[in-house]
């Protein structure tokens, strides 16, 4: 009788925290970062690519 106590006790404490931790994402308003990610650019386009590097010469390989 008292294993069926115990896991009545330890469920009901699974149950009260996740209900403590979706107030606590509520009331952070953490829901919504997945909203603001989506709405950050990419790539800054003020930036400029890097100029290509030259092909190598015949001199760069060794023999």
């Amino acid at each position: 009788m008292s294993v069926l106590v115990l896991q009545v006790f330890v469920s009901l404490m699974l149950v009260a925290g996740s209900v403590v931790l979706f107030a606590f994402s509520v009331r952070h308003r953490d829901y919504e970062h997945s909203d603001r990610l989506s709405l950050f650019p990419l790539e800054d386009d003020s930036a400029r690519p890097a100029p290509p590097s030259p092909p190598p010469s015949q001199s760069d390989f060794p023999r």
